[in-house]
């Protein structure tokens, strides 16, 4: 089953210093049919204004991976880590017991577009851990580059569950598959541009739940980047 729900479907916020759309229930944005996705809870498309962003608050019990599109994002937590967020660059936070941080938008001219995502731990009360990694744009050149697992497998960054976090950037004559193992299910988010899922036109905040298929296969790309979540 391919299920898609456009853009224009998700929930929306302006707070003037920063726009947000909600693909799954956040904040303000409540809907009772879209709580998220197996464990996947959150995936927020956020423009943040320039010099402006979000003050210190806390988290606990989730993995939060910050993904960012176009900008820089300072970031600044309790565990006395800082540092720059870039395109190509993913952070993954665990907030485990605990633990309080700060985003910004690096530039006083520029705004910062990034996505933010929420995965749902496998345990609760582990302790808070901090990684960056960058991933190339040949890595994730008409390919799905493995960016977030749990086992940290080819270099990705390691979520504390059983999910494993894709991109990939696509154009013209390029294409790529994913096979799902049996009980998998997977999520599609296009973070921009246009390409086909098994032949279905998609564009830019696009998002597509997959149940029961064994392959699907991404083509047609127009300057497309997605991210693909392979869950329990």
């Amino acid at each position: 089953m391919i299920e898609l729900r456009k853009a224009k479907q998700r929930g929306y916020a302006d707070h003037g210093w920063l726009q947000s759309w909600h693909t799954f229930s956040f904040a303000g944005y409540y809907d009772p049919q879209h709580m998220g996705f197996s464990v996947l809870r959150v995936i927020n498309d956020d423009i943040v204004a320039p010099g402006a962003g979000f003050d210190t608050h806390a988290h606990s019990d989730m993995e939060i991976v910050t993904y960012v599109l176009e900008g820089k994002l300072q970031h600044r937590d309790s565990m006395g880590n800082g540092s720059l967020i870039r395109p190509g660059e993913v952070q993954r936070m665990s907030a485990g017991t605990g633990i309080r941080h700060s985003e910004f938008n690096a530039s006083a001219s520029e705004p910062v577009h990034l996505l933010q995502i929420w995965i749902l731990p496998e345990s609760t009360g582990i302790a808070p851990g901090y990684e960056q990694k960058t991933f190339p744009e040949h890595e994730k050149r008409g390919r799905l580059r493995l960016v977030a697992a749990r086992d940290g497998a080819d270099g990705a960054v390691t979520i504390h569950q059983d999910a494993r976090i894709y991109a990939a950037m696509l154009d013209g004559a390029e294409t790529t598959t994913h096979c799902f193992d049996t009980g998998r299910n997977g999520y599609l988010h296009v973070a921009r541009g246009t390409l086909a899922l098994n032949g279905q036109p998609l564009a830019a905040g696009d998002g597509v739940k997959i149940v029961d298929e064994a392959e699907i296969l991404l083509s047609e790309g127009r300057l497309a980047e997605v991210l693909l979540f392979d869950l329990p």
